[in-house]
């Protein structure tokens, strides 16, 4: 029994902040945020939109395509660190919007790779015999919820969008084929938002100190993200048997370009096996890798019996890698 994903989904704001838009607010210019990051313009969401309701229009398109009714979901897993509120979950915001009536659901924190984590949890709980139908998602605002728009280090970085697979149990070869999580606390203080929480109080203090917004070591992150994904990618087709001469397409997160290319050519993946398209929408956290799987499924860039192998790496320190049988 395996869980295959039968439907792919995304959703991005209309809104498009371009790098000459950028220019016009902070001191940074198109030239230098390309050369560096690869991004040349990210989006944005309305100020009437939620996370949850970024997650529930991926959700539905998700749906749509597999042929299946949100009441026949049993369970919604959300990869966000940018939820509508601290607490409930986003997934039940979710839940409620798209009538996903006999699903449990509930949120999986990872930073960006949270898709991945929220993708594994979802397939155990299918492989497990405990439901038949699972929906997966990865939602992120960023900019309106940990971005200082005066930090040009990152909020270059960063855009808004949501992606969503679901995931059906089957018998056969096709399908998640496995998934190893991986996570490091030791490096928190490299990429983290301090505040607010139970460590640093809402406080006039805590807003003066910016504690609301993110916090990166890019050098470290660089670094930390190029031999990660390598690894958990290496270890992903090594545990199924396969090369990377055997990948069909590399999906990995979409952090910024620097990292996709030394990752790729570490694991000696051509250019036509690497889905890339961070240049459209920046770094949308969990997002990023539902976003490209969607894109690339549409585009038809996958094929049925593909290897797709998937990685990510985020702040905690978190990463992972999937590798699915398409």
């Amino acid at each position: 029994m395996k869980s295959r994903i039968i439907g792919t989904g995304s959703y991005t704001p209309e809104k498009v902040l371009t790098n000459y838009d950028l220019e016009k607010i902070v001191d940074t210019n198109n030239d230098w945020i390309v050369a560096r990051t690869g991004i040349e313009e990210r989006r944005i969401a309305a100020d009437d939109e939620l996370t949850s309701d970024l997650a529930s229009r991926a959700a539905e398109r998700a749906l749509e395509m597999a042929g299946v009714s949100a009441e026949d979901i049993d369970v919604i897993v959300v990869g966000t660190i940018t939820g509508d509120y601290p607490w409930p979950a986003t997934a039940c915001i979710v839940q409620a919007n798209i009538g996903a009536k006999k699903a449990h659901a509930y949120d999986v924190s990872a930073a960006c790779s949270g898709f991945l984590y929220a993708l594994a949890s979802a397939d155990d709980f299918l492989v497990a015999g405990r439901g038949k139908r699972a929906l997966v998602i990865g939602a992120e605002i960023f900019s309106r919820s940990c971005i200082d728009w005066t930090d040009r280090n990152t909020c270059v970085l960063f855009g808004d969008g949501a992606g969503a697979v679901v995931l059906e149990a089957q018998e056969g070869d096709k399908g998640v084929l496995s998934s190893h999580l991986h996570s490091d606390g030791n490096y928190v203080d490299f990429l983290y938002q301090p505040g607010f929480g139970v460590k640093h109080q809402p406080s006039l203090e805590g807003l003066e100190a910016k504690l609301p917004f993110l916090k990166m070591n890019g050098n470290e992150v660089y670094k930390f993200a190029v031999r990660m994904m390598t690894e958990v990618s290496k270890e992903a087709l090594k545990a199924n048997g396969y090369s990377s001469e055997d990948v069909g397409l590399f999906i990995p997160h979409q952090a910024n370009l620097r990292i996709l290319e030394a990752t790729t050519k570490r694991l000696k993946l051509t250019d036509e096996q690497s889905f890339i398209n961070v240049n459209k929408y920046g770094n949308t956290s969990a997002a990023t890798i539902p976003i490209a799987l969607d894109e690339a499924n549409r585009g038809g860039q996958i094929k049925a019996g593909d290897l797709v192998l998937m990685a990510a790496f985020g702040g905690g320190f978190t990463w992972g890698g999937t590798l699915v049988r398409w």
